[in-house]
């Protein structure tokens, strides 16, 4: 399969995000945000997952 370099990018990072850091979910729990940090990486997740099935479509037709 032909992985374009943005494709290649977006998958890194969708990997690092679903890795649990430690030392950024403790800075967030310490602070009294878990919930809010949780929602955006979340919403984070789903927005380059969406972007990233874009990309792969893109990437078809070419």
């Amino acid at each position: 399969m032909n992985i374009n370099s943005k494709i290649d990018a977006l998958q890194l990072m969708l990997t690092d995000l679903r890795t649990r850091n430690e030392t950024i979910r403790h800075k967030a729990a310490f602070r009294g945000c878990q919930p809010e940090f949780q929602s955006l990486v979340t919403r984070l997740i789903q927005q380059l997952e969406n972007e990233l099935s874009e990309e792969k479509h893109r990437d078809r037709l070419t």
